[in-house]
């Protein structure tokens, strides 16, 4: 549960302290060196709280300077406030909501949401289906309907459906974690690259009928497929059923939640779905505990006003 009435969210000195007891357990350590023991706090009403000195390199910094919050204009009361909101919210949380909620312009609550959905990401991608465990593979198409388009925009039809769509490809391993991918196409290339980086050797590959599977290399192949185009959904232990509930949970926040998702942004929705799904409360994870895993993501990720558009954030 989402404690709105902590401290931290309220108080800039709670949400300082708070912050470094997650980034620094074990005293200030220097962001420029590296150095610990060299780290004393700065006194002082002219620095203000939260600044330290290093002797080593000489440099001073508070616990916001190397993360995604360096520099921002932002208290670090209402950062965490709109973390715990996007951690705890299953479908996701609207700029326009948090910008009502924290009291913040909805310039400023967009950008917000796209700097903690950064500091969801993973660093690395995760190799699924070890031990023989299995995982399911499956592809959908995310975005408005291709009718509701004004007739300068519609798209042509893509050889694999979902016109005017993104295509998202997942991977879910049974009772663990979910990776997904906004590629360019559906197709067996691009297929290929994501089994052939997140695959076991030994992994148990469960997909439906699609044809795209079977062109892939032999042992990326899967083990077991459903007809779906026979209606069959289930035939024993092989089903796609598990990465399909993802993509409902993915569905259901995109168009009840943010609505639209350019194509410029998918990839970082994705990372924000993916998260949650990766630390949701049947895996034991609380909503304090989700957040503060998001807030161990800022670090070495800033990104400013301007890099965004040229990131393609």
């Amino acid at each position: 549960m989402c404690d709105l009435t902590n401290p931290a969210f309220t108080d800039e000195t709670k949400a300082r302290e708070l912050l470094e007891k997650s980034r620094w357990p074990d005293g200030p350590v220097c962001p420029f060196c590296g150095q610990l023991d060299t780290v004393k706090a700065l006194g002082g009403k002219s620095m203000g709280p939260g600044w330290y000195h290093c002797s080593e390199c000489r440099e001073k910094f508070t616990v916001r300077v190397g993360t995604l919050y360096e520099r921002s204009h932002i208290p670090l009361h209402k950062w965490l406030a709109a973390t715990h909101l996007m951690t705890s919210s299953k479908k996701g949380m609207s700029a326009h909501q948090m910008h009502r909620m924290l009291g913040v312009t909805y310039k400023t609550a967009w950008f917000m949401a796209h700097r903690i959905r950064e500091a969801m990401r993973p660093a690395s991608v995760p190799t699924m289906g070890g031990g023989g465990k299995t995982v399911e593979a499956d592809e959908t198409y995310v975005g408005g309907l291709e009718k509701n388009r004004h007739r300068s925009k519609r798209t042509y039809p893509s050889p694999y459906g979902g016109a005017g769509k993104e295509p998202v490809v997942a991977l879910v391993e049974r009772g663990g974690f979910v990776t997904s991918h906004h590629v360019p196409a559906v197709n067996a290339a691009n297929l290929g690259v994501i089994l052939e980086a997140q695959l076991h050797d030994d992994a148990i590959l469960y997909t439906d009928d699609s044809k795209l599977y079977r062109t892939v290399k032999p042992k990326l192949r899967p083990k077991a497929t459903v007809m779906h185009s026979a209606k069959e959904y289930v035939r024993g232990d092989v089903h796609t059923n598990t990465v399909e509930g993802y993509f409902s949970i993915l569905k259901r926040g995109i168009i009840g939640t943010y609505h639209h998702v350019s194509q410029q942004h998918l990839k970082r929705y994705l990372a924000e779905f993916d998260f949650r799904y990766n630390n949701r409360a049947k895996l034991g994870v609380t909503d304090g505990e989700r957040a503060a895993k998001a807030l161990k993501g800022i670090e070495g990720k800033r990104l400013t006003y301007r890099r965004p558009d040229e990131a393609g954030l």
